[in-house]
């Protein structure tokens, strides 16, 4: 089942005034795209999105006032007759037709308003909906900001993921999310990273216990959210597993519907991981900004074996 929000969480969180429709207020909205009735109060219902939030501004309210009586009660019926829609919201403290006050008592709608310009309070709600409807999950890892990259670090229980962590932030990095993270997905497939609120700047070091990693190393040693851009997977190495030496084997893993890069680190004593880490991180860049050098030298190691070959005839 998708996600929902209620109708009470938006007037709460925006300080909506509550015209009508109280025993409304747990209607859930689905979708994070709002709607402005503009042609439904024209008359068009043929395409009307029912399931959205409805946002009367003033060029739906003057255009409203301008109707005859009789048209206006039966615009207002419409517009307020489906069980689908959430409510109805009425931007910049404008004065409400009874009308629409009448026909929204009937069906249980809330009316809600808003002291807020339209475009402003569109442009907040949509933010504050596409957050809390995107979809979710939590992972079992370590997510660090190395270098302006989020790099998610994961791999078995022991394995060294928060101590790669501390010393990552010793370095100067900053650090997310210890142990769990929770990722919600946007519109746009990108990935978001943050710590539960009950383990937020925390890191846990077995042999040493649970350490507040902001009050240890300072504000600058930790953030919030961060994009995931790279998956870094570690794991213990095994002799006889063929890892990639040369980096043309670019891996991905998916993360709800998106695909991250993934690099695997074969962890074994005397490696530097943190070090790893950053030239991860470093070269995730460079690869950003067009510079592969693995391809670089596979294209030059082709070119140099021909030159020889031509050499040779």
């Amino acid at each position: 089942m998708g996600k929902k929000v209620r109708v009470s969480e938006l007037v709460e969180h925006y300080n909506l005034e509550v015209i009508c429709g109280e025993d409304g207020l747990k209607r859930t909205v689905t979708v994070a795209d709002l709607y402005r009735p503009g042609l439904e109060m024209a008359g068009y219902f043929n395409y009307h999105p029912q399931e959205r939030v409805q946002l009367l501004g003033r060029t739906e309210m003057s255009f409203f006032e301008t109707l005859d009586e009789t048209v206006r009660l039966h615009r207002a019926e419409q517009l307020c007759a489906s069980e689908e829609t959430p409510c109805i919201i009425v931007t910049r403290g404008l004065d409400i037709p009874a009308e629409l006050v009448e026909e929204a008592k009937k069906h249980q709608l809330p009316v809600l308003r808003s002291q807020v310009a339209t475009t402003i309070l569109a442009s907040r709600l949509t933010n504050f909906l596409e957050n809390k409807l995107a979809p979710s999950t939590t992972i079992h890892g370590v997510l660090v900001d190395v270098y302006g990259v989020g790099m998610l670090i994961t791999g078995g229980s022991g394995i060294g993921k928060s101590e790669t962590a501390l010393e990552l932030v010793k370095r100067g990095h900053r650090l997310v999310a210890d142990d769990a993270v929770e990722i919600r997905q946007t519109a746009d497939y990108m990935l978001y990273g943050n710590a539960p609120d009950l383990i937020r700047h925390l890191l846990e070091i077995r042999g040493v216990g649970i350490i507040n990693v902001m009050t240890l190393f300072g504000a600058g040693a930790v953030r919030n959210v961060k994009k995931i851009s790279v998956v870094a997977r570690l794991e213990t190495w095994q002799q006889d597993k063929q890892y990639d030496r040369l980096g043309l084997d670019e891996e991905t893993t998916r993360i709800i519907e998106a695909d991250v890069p993934l690099i695997t680190i074969p962890v074994r004593p005397g490696r530097n991981l943190a070090v790893i880490v950053e030239v991860a991180a470093m070269n995730y860049r460079l690869k950003r900004m067009g510079f592969n050098a693995a391809l670089q030298f596979t294209n030059k190691l082709t070119e140099t074996l021909a030159e020889d070959l031509d050499d040779m005839d």
